[in-house]
């Protein structure tokens, strides 16, 4: 099966730049699993949830299509990484006690990754979808540049996918009974630079330069540098979309 790899050519980039989830994420998912057996990544990345798993769970399956990205997760004794698609993933039937999916469920084809979930989630088995929303940085006008570039500069290119993270996965819809999630927001302490390395690893950005050049990142760089002086930390914050049902 074919699919839309966004990320394989900036796969370096996005295991450095990618913000990592808060710990209360998966501590949430494995309070809310019905045993800490398997838990299944789908869509994984580099890793970024996996990892957070490992420390609740005896085994983490974390796939994803793309074996560039792969390359580049961190390893730990408890997870096992897999160049499959989240689709056909070869894992057995009823086998796994949380089938989760960050920041990723918006690229599958949405009716088979459901399918495949019901085959391999054992019954009682908790399943999850999570997306981190638009970024916000402290500072009005930094945050002013940042969401004219988001919406104005690359806002043409981002895959139409996206808007499901735009609205938090609502209409991403399955038959199983809802389980309640306490709202969890995405932090970190970022310099200038690392929001800029963050942002050259959107989907839309690898389109832009590839499309136009760099001049029209470049300047918005520019014009953060206005707004925020070298190597200042400031809060960066994502808002997290949780959903989660019982199977």
């Amino acid at each position: 099966m074919t699919f839309a790899d966004h990320f394989s050519t900036v796969a370096a980039r996005y295991a450095s730049y990618r913000p990592h989830y808060p710990p209360a994420l998966a501590q949430l998912l494995a309070e809310r699993s019905p045993a800490r057996g398997t838990a299944w990544d789908a869509g994984c990345g580099n890793g970024q949830l996996s990892a957070a798993l490992a420390d609740h769970f005896e085994h983490v399956i974390a796939t994803d299509p793309s074996q560039a990205q792969l390359d580049e997760a961190a390893r730990h004794p408890r997870i096992e990484y897999r160049c499959a698609s989240a689709e056909v993933s070869g894992l057995a039937d009823a086998s796994v006690d949380l089938a989760v999916a960050a920041q990723a469920a918006h690229w599958f084809d949405w009716p088979r990754y459901r399918d495949e979930v019901a085959r391999v989630a054992r019954p009682g088995a908790l399943i999850g979808i999570v997306s981190y929303g638009i970024v916000h940085v402290a500072g009005t006008d930094t945050d002013h540049v940042l969401e004219d570039f988001y919406r104005k500069v690359v806002g043409p290119y981002w895959p139409s996918a996206r808007k499901h993270v735009e609205n938090g996965y609502r209409d991403l819809a399955w038959s199983w009974p809802t389980v309640d999630a306490p709202a969890i927001e995405m932090t970190a302490r970022w310099t200038r630079e690392e929001l800029t390395g963050y942002v050259t690893t959107w989907s839309s950005t690898v389109k832009l330069v590839a499309t136009e050049g760099s001049a029209r990142f470049e300047a918005f760089c520019e014009r953060l540098l206005a707004t925020w002086p070298d190597g200042e930390p400031r809060e960066v914050r994502w808002p997290l979309a949780i959903r989660l049902a019982r199977r």
